[in-house]
């Protein structure tokens, strides 16, 4: 949807807030979609589940592919939202577990390279196609890169993959009274408030605060992509042993390079810089986060580990839907486009500040 932003406001005829809503939407359907599926199909085998909600995610874009007005495209991106949550949460969890416990973080950082090659080629391609053949038929290519994923999921995928006992509301909530994992949740919303509240903008505050050229554009997300994709790797290998110090660190970087975007976005070579560092940064925190979750789940509530991951994945999105949001209306205030970066900014300090107080007040091994 990055990408798409301005194409698709200019032909369904809404502002570029309006159309950064749909991005609001698809979060909102992760958030809420993820917990309540993982809730209903717990005893359902996990090859099986994720084959399923592989379906939906077809489903899903295929509704936005033929949408000809805004309600019925944020009905297709809520649908595809619905399965991201499952899909990522049990996914990562199943990929912590098939490994050594000294390589999870970069276990979870190997799945989670489907999200960064798709911010590598995904985010490019589907703006190039969007903007030279309709943004309609983005969405049907990715429809079809959904089957394609189907298919390599049933064959590729084992079966007979550990389950977690089936889980009650009751342990639900247990989960989310859990004082440490609250903590570990709201790292999770406010860097990614942080990250989507700039992101989401990102080529209208290109286009209009730099002057890049839609083109140009197109090879900045390449180029944003590509240091992604170095940021989660890397991020996974310095993770692996203690994850909230890691972060720490990463959300004070991530919250300086925000603050110098705002200043540098009218300077276009400065800008290059910026970007790249942004896109490392950004992404370099996915992986620390998801294990840690994964590990205070193990340590204080055993047996919730899926639930955690996956309302982690709902904590992404839900910092997505705030970040996106805000970011709006901060583009429609004085502040314009260009004020996205500080208001990144202050939601990654937030971050910051919380990944401080869990080094100081937790009492688990993994963070000393």
């Amino acid at each position: 949807m990055v990408g798409l932003l301005p194409t698709i406001a200019n032909d369904l005829r809404i502002s570029i807030p309006t159309a950064g809503s749909i991005v609001t939407f698809y979060a909102l359907g992760v958030a809420i979609g993820g917990p309540v599926i993982t809730a209903l199909t717990s005893r359902v085998p996990r090859k099986q589940l994720l084959l399923c909600i592989l379906l939906l995610f077809i489903v899903g874009n295929a509704i936005a592919a033929v949408a000809s007005v805004f309600w019925l495209l944020a009905i297709g991106r809520v649908l595809s939202g619905f399965c991201h949550g499952v899909f990522i949460g049990i996914g990562a969890n199943i990929a912590s577990t098939l490994v050594p416990e000294h390589r999870r973080a970069t276990a979870i950082a190997i799945m989670f390279t489907g999200l960064t090659v798709a911010m590598v080629t995904g985010v490019p391609l589907g703006t190039f196609i969007g903007e030279h053949y309709g943004w309609r038929f983005t969405f049907a290519g990715v429809a079809f890169l959904g089957a394609l994923s189907f298919v390599a999921n049933f064959i590729l995928l084992p079966g007979g993959l550990a389950m977690s006992k089936p889980l009650r509301l009751a342990d639900q909530v247990k989960v989310l009274k859990n004082t440490s994992l609250l903590r570990g949740f709201a790292l999770t919303v406010f860097s990614f408030a942080g990250v989507f509240g700039t992101f989401t903008y990102l080529s209208p505050l290109l286009e209009k605060a730099t002057g890049f050229s839609r083109d140009a554009v197109t090879l900045l997300l390449l180029l944003y992509g590509v240091f992604v994709a170095l940021g989660n790797m890397v991020g996974g290998k310095v993770s692996n042993k203690a994850p909230v110090k890691a972060l720490v660190i990463l959300f004070g970087l991530l919250t300086v390079v925000l603050v110098l975007l705002f200043f540098i976005v009218p300077f276009k070579v400065p800008t290059l810089f910026v970007l790249a560092a942004m896109g490392f940064f950004a992404f370099s925190i996915v992986p620390g986060m998801q294990l840690y979750v994964v590990q205070l789940a193990e340590r204080h509530l055993p047996g919730t580990e899926d639930v955690a991951s996956t309302l982690n994945i709902a904590a992404f999105n839900i910092g997505i839907a705030m970040g996106s949001s805000i970011g709006g209306m901060v583009v429609a205030s004085a502040f314009g486009v260009r004020g996205v970066a500080l208001e990144g900014a202050l939601f990654v300090l937030v971050a910051f500040v919380f990944g401080l107080v869990s080094l100081v007040r937790s009492d688990d091994s993994f963070n000393r």
